[in-house]
């Protein structure tokens, strides 16, 4: 199984999960209203003190990873007449995906629903405290009315609040694409539709109980196409319908302050272990292999960026060491619960590589203007990773007792992550242009030229650096 521990992952249950599909697909409607998490008639689990203290650690690490690890990252990227700008979209994002979620997000995604999308019986968390006596709360089943009901040994609370923070970052990680010249009022209305329309299916498809790409044997561990290929092709979907910035090509565009991108991403490499080890949902062994494999990938990932761009051009930079490693970050995110250690080095060295193309050769070739790599990092990395991890998976990783061998890098594995990866890039890319359009019609997606020269913290907000 994968470290989603609810989700299906052994192929021969594939045609009766895709009957089941189409059964439950025609009764959508009816099916939207009436699932919960817990089985009516069951027992709730007990809680495990451990695992509950681990997550909620985890779940601190992972929304620091957004305000102020992403914040910053991006901030000492932009220009300085937009550094404030920058900062506002993480920080005004973490404050209005949080909203979202709890309205709506959390029950489409995690609720049983169909194998499309999730129902709405946690709308505005509706019967999350049903449990709670005295103080305390219980353990939760996920999808307890699906076959594959899984026992959580975490309150549904803490369980919400982890994946809200996954909910956070992943529209904050599509600003980095659209940086310097979008509207923020048309930002605002872009991640709120597209959390909803893209990030929340997604997220069911893949991570909940009866998700027909979980169903298929997906294995993504914390978000390889969940959060990754969906920001970065989201990103270059932004990219593409807004246009290049003014003076891309001609202008110095170059980086404001790199000292704030680097604490920013020093910040992101500490969170992204409740990234990745969080996402076991517990604290045990297989927490702690997500752990040394993102700490490996991550710096194999910075050496071979830094290795590519010293032969390259003669001198390793700031710059290209740290996008060397979120990049790294990144590409483990879909296979550190399924890999050992050796396997992890090999993903690092790959993707720094790659994502190192992706961020110059391919950005340049294509003429698109990705202004911090949201798709040359993210897209690319979370590509190369949800691939390698269909070739590098150690089964005994994710094995349990309904299926002794676990997750085997195998051609088949590798087929079923090509076919989330493809339908990941579909989706996301159809959806978000057609968001993007539909917003553009109706108040206008990008600054005006005045306001993007004298840049958007006084244009957008009255306030500006002074230092």
């Amino acid at each position: 199984m994968s470290a989603r521990p609810f989700q299906a992952v052994n192929p021969a249950r594939g045609p009766v999960i895709r009957k089941t599909m189409a059964i439950l697909s025609v009764s959508l409607v009816a099916a939207l209203g009436c699932s919960g998490a817990y089985a009516a008639d069951a027992a709730p689990p007990p809680i495990d003190t451990g695992d509950t203290a681990w997550m909620l650690t985890s779940t601190a690490l992972v929304l620091m990873m957004t305000i102020p690890g992403l914040a910053l990252f991006y901030a000492g990227m932009v220009r300085k007449k937009n550094v404030l700008a920058t900062l506002m979209q993480s920080f005004a994002l973490c404050c209005i995906m949080s909203i979202v979620w709890m309205v709506a997000g959390y029950s489409l995604a995690f609720t049983t629903g169909t194998p499309w999308i999730g129902g709405f019986s946690r709308v505005l968390l509706n019967g999350i405290g049903a449990h709670i006596h005295n103080g305390a709360d219980v353990g939760f089943t996920l999808g307890a009315d699906s076959p594959n009901a899984t026992t959580m040994t975490i309150p549904e609370s803490i369980f919400m609040m982890f994946q809200m923070t996954f909910a956070i970052i992943t529209p904050a990680l599509i600003s980095g694409a659209y940086a310097e010249r979008m509207k923020f009022s048309a930002m605002c209305i872009f991640s709120i539709v597209w959390s909803l329309v893209v990030y929340a299916p997604i997220a069911h498809w893949v991570w909940s109980p009866i998700g027909w790409l979980a169903g298929l044997g997906t294995a993504d561990f914390a978000g390889g196409t969940v959060v990754h290929i969906n920001a970065g092709v989201a990103g270059l979907v932004c990219a593409l319908v807004l246009g290049r910035r003014k003076g891309y090509g001609q202008d110095d565009l170059s980086p404001f302050n790199l000292t704030y991108a680097v604490i920013g991403a020093a910040l992101l490499w500490v969170g992204w272990f409740g990234f990745n080890a969080g996402s076991a949902v517990g604290a045990n062994g297989r927490a702690g292999m997500a752990m040394a494999a993102t700490q490996i990938a991550a710096a194999g990932a910075g050496v071979s960026w830094m290795v590519a761009e010293w032969l390259r051009s003669g001198k390793p930079t700031v710059l290209g060491v740290i996008s060397g490693a979120v990049g790294g970050l990144v590409a483990i995110t879909p296979a550190a619960g399924f890999v050992l250690p050796g396997s992890a080095l090999i993903i690092g060295l790959i993707t720094g590589v790659v994502c190192y193309w992706g961020a110059t050769s391919l950005k340049h070739m294509m003429g698109y203007d990705d202004s911090l790599d949201a798709f040359g990092v993210h897209g690319v990395g979370g590509i190369v990773g949800a691939l390698l991890t269909g070739l590098l998976a150690y089964g005994p990783l994710s094995a349990t007792d309904a299926n002794p061998t676990g997750v085997v890098g195998s051609l088949h594995q590798l087929l079923v992550q090509s076919e989330a990866v493809l339908v990941t890039i579909v989706w996301c890319a159809f959806a978000s242009y057609i968001i993007l359009k539909v917003i553009d019609l109706a108040i206008g997606l990008r600054v005006t030229a005045d306001q993007e020269l004298e840049g958007l913290d006084m244009s957008l907000h009255g306030e500006r650096i002074n230092n």
